[in-house]
């Protein structure tokens, strides 16, 4: 399947920022890798790991949301920094590639 790239360096070290800086609202987070499929553990630390490895080859992250507090908090940081992505039962998930064509809401 052919993927293009949705999200840019940028764009993920605004996600990561911004979500270290909710503090006690900061919420976990995983990512899949675009190459192998593989999908991280959950993770809370969003200040160094988040960008370990860069960002090249996420194909997504997901971001994990317990209270409705926390789901607003995040809500609108990523509609602020407007991220391609969508909102699934209590996960945010941030598109970093989709498949060719594939239309894309943004958050």
């Amino acid at each position: 399947m052919d993927l293009v790239r949705v999200t840019n360096k940028t764009k993920w070290d605004e996600i990561r920022l911004a979500m270290y800086e909710l503090a006690d609202l900061s919420p976990r987070w995983r990512t899949r890798c675009v190459e192998n499929g593989f999908v991280t553990a959950w993770d809370s630390e969003w200040f160094y790991h988040f960008r370990d490895g860069g960002y090249e080859i996420t194909e997504w992250v997901e971001i994990e949301v317990t209270s409705s507090e926390q789901k607003t908090a995040v809500h609108n940081v990523l509609s602020k920094i407007h991220v391609p992505g969508e909102f699934l039962d209590n996960i945010f998930r941030v598109y970093g590639h989709v498949p060719v064509g594939q239309p894309i809401d943004y958050l």
